[in-house]
This record gives C-alpha cells, structure tokens and sequence, in this order.
C-alpha cells in the first residue's frame, strides 16, 4: 500500500513533469460525436464516461490578451497531461451548438479505481446481508405510500469493509463494470481532479479543478445524468435512473408518498440522501405538531365567546364608559376601550389554555423529535456506510494542504507534518473572523434599532394623520390604527433589511471561513454553519424577540413616559397586546421568507435556463448529446445544499421559539415543507446539473443547533405566556383578586378584570410636553393610563407607583417560568434516557460487519501465513529426514 501511495499521490503534488519542457505533453484522444444523444460513452462504446470538463477553445477566445490564452492554454494541456499521467483517460469532442466549446470526457480504468478506492478508504460490499429484519408494525399503513417496488426495486443490503487490493477476491464482484457505481467512480474522478497540478510559481503549487474553474480556463465540470428526466434513455442498458427519480420522486402527484432515499442516496450520494431523510423525517414530525396545534386553535375559537374580559371591553357600558390616555406625546388623542373590541377577540383565540397547552407539548416534541432523529441517522449511517467515515475516509482540503508551508512537530506520533500556519498565525485569524462576525451582528442589531426609531417617530405621524384621513370610513378605522399601520409597516421593513444583509453577509461569510482555511471540507462547512446561523438568528429572530419581550414593558406612565435616545417616546403594544403583534410579525417574516426562497431557488433557475433554450434555437434541429444538454444546465453551486439546510432550519427555530403566540405555526410549516420537498427534488432532477457525489455521516453543525434551539424555545415560549400575553394575570385576579380580601365578589369570577387592571391617571398632572393637544371627553378629569397597567390611582399616598397586584403578578410570572422550564426539561432529561441513540436492531448489524471483516479479511490473511508454514515446514523436515536416512547399500 506504501508503495502504492507513493506511485499515486507523490505525483499529483510533485512539479510539473520535464515533458513540459520538451513539448511532449500527453493529449485527449479527439472523437467525433456520433449521434448518439443519450450515449454515456467514449466513441468505442466500451469505456463509461465518469466526468465531464467544457472548456472554450482558446484560439476562438475573443476577451483576453493573446498571451493570456496562450498561458491558460499552456494550464489546461498541463493539467489534462498530468490527469494522463495519473491513470485517467480523456476523449476531447467539439460542441454541436456552439464551435468554440469543447468537452473533456474523463473515464476512470479499473486499476485507477481500485487504488483511490483504497486510497480513500471507501467501504465496498463483502457479501450480501444475512440477518434477518423484522417487519414494523407500521409497515402495512407505510405500504399504501411507498414507491412501487416494481418501478423502482429495493436495494439489496450488503455487508461492507474498506476496499483493499490486496484482498481483492474477498469482496463481492459479479461484474467489474458494476462494482463501482457511477456515484462512487464519479466521486473518485473527482478527487483525482481536484489534486492534480497544473502549474508551479516560485515553489507555490497550483492544482485542483476548483482553481481551474475560478479562472475561466475551464467553464464547467460534472458528472453526466444518465438519462432525460422527460423519457428514459433509448440506450437500453441505461437504468434511466433520472427519469425514475423525476417519475416516482420529484413529480408533484408524489407528494403524499414517502421517499425513495436508498434511490436517492445511490444516485446523488450520501449527502444529498441524508438531507432528503431529514427533511421528510421532520415534516412527518411536524403532523403531530400540526395536529395538536389545529386542536388547540380550535379550543381557542370555541371558547372565545366565552372569553369574560373580552365581553366586558367590547361591553359599551363597561368599555363604552372607559376613556383611555393618549400613547404618544401632543398629537394622540383620548380614545376609547372598545377600539379594542376586535382585537381582544382575536386575542381570545390565541391566548387561552389551549396554548399553554400546546407550548408545553411543542417543549417535549422539539426533544422527541431530535432524539428519534438520532436513530433514525444512526441506522442510515449504517446502512449507508458512513459510520467511520470521518475517521477513515475524509480527505484534506486542496486549499489546505496548498498552503501548508510550515513544519511542526506531531504530538502523538512525534514526526514532523506540514501545517498552513503557526499558533500564532493561528490565533491571528481567529481574532480577525471573530472581530468580523462580531461586528456584523452589531450591524444587525444597529438595524433593529433603526427599525425601533422608525417604529416611535411614524407612530406619531400616523396618530395624527391617519384619523383625519379615514374619518368617514368607519369599517376601516375600526381596524387600520396607528398601532396596526405602525406594525405592518415596520414588519415591511425589517423584512427588506433583513433580506438585503443577508446577501451581503454571505458573501462575507465565505470570505471569513475561506480565510480561516479549515482542514477538511466537514470543519469547512461546520465553520461557515455556525456563522451564518448565528447571523442568521440575530438577523431573523431580534425583531420578534423585542416585541416579545421588550416592547410595552419599559413605557412608564402619562405623567412619566420613558424616552428612547431621549427624543422618542417609547412605544405601547397593539391596543389588543403584543401577542397578536409578534403573530403579525412572524407571518409577515415566514411568508416573505418562503415567497422568497421559492423565487431564488426555483423561479430563477427556471427562468435562466428557459433563456439558454430559447437562445439555442438550433437545438431544436440538431441531435445534442447528453453531456451538453447537461451542460446547459444550471450549476448547483459551491455551497450544494447549505442555503436549503439553513432555510429549513431557520423554519424550525420559528416553529419552535415562538409557537406560544402561533399555534398554527407546525401546520404552515408542514405544508410548506410538503412542498418543498418535491421543489427541491425537482430542481436538482430538472433544472440543475448532477452534483458530484459525496460522503456524509450525519447533518453535521445543524444537529447541535437545534439542539441549542430546542433548549431556547422552552425559555421562550415560557416567556412569552407569561410577559407578553395576559394569562398569568388573569389567572391571579381570578384565583387572589376577585374574592375578598382584595376583591369584592363572593366567589372566583373573571368579572371586572378589565376595570382592576387599568390604572387611573388624572389629567392635571400631564408634563407641558405630553400633554394632548385634542380637546377632552366632557367634563371627566381622569384617564386610564397605560393599556393593563397595574399603579395606585391619583391621590393615593403612592399614586402612579406600582399596586400590590403588579408583585403579585411578577411573583407569579417567575414562578410559572421556573416551574414550566423545570417540568419541561426534566420531562427531556427523562425522553433522553430512555430512547437510546442507536437502535439494538442496528447495534446488532454493526457488530455483524466487524466480525465477518475480520473474519474474511483479517483470518484468511493468517490461513495463507498458515498455510506457507506448512508448506515451508514440509520442506524442513523432508530436508532433515534426507539428511539422517542411511544410505543404501
């Protein structure tokens, strides 16, 4: 194997070969096209086609220099001489459509295959799985939503090791040209491309398609789909693989059908097969959470006739008769309590029993679902032989190992290895990225207060403009308020800034983890993960946070309003509370978010390449092969499937953090998710080039942030009952201040709760600056101050101070939090304990593997040590009986 590795990899890192100076480079093979369209073929029909790399002809090049052509030309006839050298063959034919592109076929011999398959640790079958599997007791429901088995046909499971050549006749082939699946000889192309230097500038390699592809001297590199996604391949030994997939996957009538994974996992990879299985795995979580949501929304409007407090405001001798104080300084005026009639209904629906109901349940769903993902992975991890992967398989970055110019010493095997920089070239970048993200999320947070500026000073504007507008249109004033204008404009906003840094920032983001040169592509992406997660919490989340959980808390009263940067006043909830504000705000916000995604994500790549098609009319006339109708595809992009991970992700932090004011919030998001599930199988099958295949153990950074999510939504959630909705002060007027000593009812009644809760304010004591420039109501001389506020009426010893209700209720808010959060996480630990992360099913198939790869790999090793003995034994003794036998006479 040494020297093996020796014969492969120090070649790809070594200088450019002396056949550049000598003009002798290796060159593709040159074919014509053979009217073939869905051939996956060279010429001679025998050798497949493992990648595909388009370049335009540097002679027909119009937009550079004649020297840079010649230097680009000089790169490219380097690299693909050296992708020679390296075992692969090429076949180079000129495009049909447009003269000046050219397509590189790359095809991977069997002996190629076999020595990175070793080098790259990848786990092949040994023999098909023995053990027996046991039916679920689900498996007669599942089957009504199952592909059909005769279309697409189960995979058939095996027992896996390690590929090594030398142990070459214990590994199950039936066929070489099987044995390796497209997937898998794609991804080994690939990592052969991505090593392979084309160029070296004062002692600086330059390798990698990557870099090749950044500088114009290639326009594209893939893989081929093996067939059109609208019929299958008229070769018929293609599988038409892509045509299933768009049939049985990504057409919408499937999307009550569960998921082909093993399917999808041998066509795009583990990586792309693990995010489709988490993907249908929490939206079939989500239908519990939906359900359970839809009934608490129900008890909601079922109970809302009922709802005492909200009888008594829309009451007009008991909210008729209530005059509130003006919300803002001078140009507010005195309003009535039954503005807020149909507000508190709407209120009732959502801040009931039924919700603290559900935000309980939603705290121990987050963990179920997680813990259960946790086996759902395990067993895919298994099955998909990813279980080692990170510890065998996972190859350095080109980008990382090109840098690595400094020489330290290993700590555990005390050799001198080669590093991209030293601790404290180290510690340099780390304080530069952390300094950067740092100062973007302040970015972000100036914007929140930007939005809150805008909030206060429209607010005004709207109080005094908005009523003089609308004053003949009763319909509308009864639900277009300053309040309400003042939200939805500013939930506009927000929404707007929100999307205009998040393009900025993701760009930055890729810049800074570039910077950062992690080791592997897993530590690249769980870097670049966590920072635009943490952005993207403080850029989505910090806007329903401060309705939440500061606005209307910190307002003072009439007489004292508090003041933000000492100029604006600060501003009161919605008249029907903050709960329904942070509900507009999140529909606004998920919404936007969704239209959005789809837009970008669908729309555009739909779009573009409906402009390609249109530009090449002469497709039309002409027989095209696959390789370049792939070609005119969209590519999928560096990042692959990171922005879907994050919008889904971002979705789950909605659903979760802040379900306590949405029950319906599970339910949008499963539809949704049912959605877009079939949209991003449609992209990737229709509209996108096939990804390079790759290997994925688990979902990576997104597991722990969920898990940090989960965690946060039960503070949240028990947070927002009891700060931002007016449950716990119901519930301690009707328990404590209803009945003697502090009330006067004979028995627990919800009865004047709206009059004890509004403080009572005299008009004489407004400051010159707040005074409201509109004329009285009649000849009454006290208002209500601030909307369910709890202070000591005019002429109390401590007037406008605090009452004893208002202790109660903080008493009583901090102990529900405690009490919810304690009850929640212990009722977490215990669902933790008792599911374990792997399934004994699974436990069991694992130590199957590992005893028949020793078994087979290991002990045949030591019968052939065996048997040699023997034989050299034999040898001895028969040499040793020679020796001493007497001579014959």
């Amino acid at each position: 194997l040494v020297l093996e590795l020796n014969r492969v990899i120090i070649p790809t890192y070594g200088t450019v070969p002396d056949q550049q100076n000598q003009q002798n480079l290796h060159t593709p093979e040159w074919a014509d096209f053979d009217d073939k369209p869905d051939s996956l073929f060279f010429s001679d029909g025998q050798r497949r086609i493992d990648f595909v790399l388009v370049y335009e002809d540097e002679n027909k090049k119009m937009t550079h220099k004649r020297s840079d052509r010649k230097k680009q030309k000089r790169k490219r006839q380097v690299y693909e001489s050296n992708l020679i050298n390296n075992g692969l063959q090429l076949e180079a034919t000129r495009s049909v459509l447009e003269e000046k592109l050219i397509f590189v076929k790359v095809h991977a011999p069997w002996e190629v295959l076999c020595t990175y398959a070793e080098v790259m640790h990848i786990k092949l079958p040994l023999q098909p799985n023995d053990l027996k599997t046991r039916d679920s007791a689900f498996n007669w429901f599942s089957r009504f939503f199952r592909v059909d088995e005769n279309i697409i046909k189960p995979e058939q499971e095996f027992f896996t090791a390690p590929f090594q050549k030398e142990h070459l006749s214990n590994f199950y082939i039936q066929d070489k040209d099987t044995f390796f699946n497209p997937a898998t000889r794609s991804r080994i192309v690939h990592f052969i491309l991505s090593r392979v230097e084309y160029a070296t500038k004062n002692n600086v390699k330059k390798f990698g398609i990557n870099k090749l592809l950044d500088t114009g001297i290639y326009k594209a590199a893939f893989p081929l789909h093996d067939s059109s996604f609208r019929h299958p391949s008229t070769d018929p030994n293609c599988p038409s693989e892509r045509y299933l997939l768009y049939r049985e996957w990504a057409h919408p009538k499937n999307i009550f059908k569960l998921q082909p994974l093993d399917f999808i996992r041998k066509y795009y990879g583990e990586k792309i097969g693990i995010y489709f299985a988490w993907l249908g795995f929490y939206t079939n979580m989500l239908i519990v959470a939906a359900v359970v949501g839809v009934g608490c929304f129900l008890y909601g409007c079922l109970t809302k006739d009922n709802c005492t407090w909200s009888q008594e405001v829309c009451d007009p001798n008991i909210g008729g008769n209530i005059i509130m104080c003006p919300q803002c300084d001078r140009v507010c005026t005195y309003w009535n309590l039954t503005i807020t009639c149909e507000s508190s209904k709407k209120l009732c629906i959502f801040d009931s029993f039924g919700t603290l109901v559900f935000a309980v349940f939603m705290g121990i769903w987050v963990t179920l679902f997680l813990e259960f993902w946790k086996r759902r992975q395990a067993e895919l991890e298994y099955e998909w032989d990813t279980v080692e992967y990170l510890e065998q398989e996972e190859q350095v970055r080109p980008e990382y190992e090109a840098q690595c110019t400094h020489v330290v010493k290993n700590e555990i095997t005390q050799q001198e290895e080669h590093v991209p920089y030293t601790a404290c070239g180290k510690c340099i970048r780390m304080t530069f990225c952390t300094s950067a993200i740092f100062f973007w999320i302040l970015l972000i947070i100036a914007s929140v207060i930007g939005i809150i500026v805008y909030r206060l000073s429209v607010f005004l504007v709207f109080s005094a403009t908005l009523s003089q507008h609308i004053n003949g249109t009763e319909a509308i004033r009864k639900y277009l308020t300053p309040q309400t204008a003042t939200s939805v404009t500013a939930s506009l906003i927000s929404f707007i800034v929100i999307m205009v840094l998040n393009i900025i920032y993701e760009k930055v983001a890729v810049l800074i983890t570039d910077f950062e040169l992690p080791r592997t592509q897993t530590d690249y992406e769980n870097s670049l993960t966590t920072k635009m997660f943490l952005f993207q919490f403080v850029n989505y989340y910090s806007s329903c946070f401060y309705i939440a959980f500061f606005k209307g808390k910190f307002v003072g009263h009439p007489g004292n309003p508090v003041y933000w940067l000492g100029k604006y006043r600060n501003e009161e909830c919605d008249p029907g509370g903050c709960l329904l504000e942070l509900t507009t705000q999140l529909a606004i916000i998920v919404g936007g978010k969704a239209i959005w995604n789809n837009i970008q994500e669908v729309l555009l790549p739909w779009v573009k390449n409906l402009i390609g098609r249109c530009s090449a009319a002469a497709r039309a006339e002409k027989v095209v092969p696959r390789w370049e109708q792939d070609y005119h595809l969209q590519p999928i992009g560096k990042l692959g499937l990171f922005y879907e991970y994050l919008e889904m992700v971002i979705q789950f932090g909605f659903v979760t953090l802040f379900v306590a004011s949405f029950p319906l919030a599970p339910l949008l998001a499963l539809i949704n998710n049912m959605l877009e599930i079939r949209l991003d199988a449609w992209k990737l099958t229709t509209q996108f080039r096939r990804m390079v295949p790759q290997k994925a153990q688990d979902i990576g950074a997104w597991q722990p942030i969920m898990q940090g999510i989960a965690i946060l939504a039960v503070v949240t959630n028990a947070m927002i009952i009891a700060f931002t909705s007016d449950m716990i002060p119901r519930l301690v007027y009707y328990w404590s201040f209803s009945v003697p000593p502090y009330g006067s009812h004979s028995s627990h009644t919800m009865k004047g709760y709206i009059n004890s809760t509004l403080s009572v304010f005299n008009v004489s004591d407004f400051k010159n600056a707040s005074k409201p420039s509109s004329p009285w109501f009649g000849n009454q001389t006290t208002c209500r101050q601030v909307y369910r506020d709890l202070r000591y009426p005019a002429g109390h010893q401590h007037q406008y101070e605090h009452n004893i209700y208002y202790w109660h209720v903080i008493a009583a808010k901090l102990a529900f939090i405690i009490v919810m959060e304690h009850v929640i996480y212990f009722v977490n630990f215990i669902i933790s304990y008792v599911i374990p992360d792997v399934s004994e099913k699974t436990k069991s198939k694992v130590k199957r593997e590992k005893y028949l790869t020793q078994k087979l790999l290991h002990e045949n090793d030591l019968k052939v040590v065996k048997k040699n003995m023997g034989k050299i034994a034999d040898k001895i003794i028969k040499g040793v009986d020679s020796t001493f036998r007497p001579k014959a006479e």
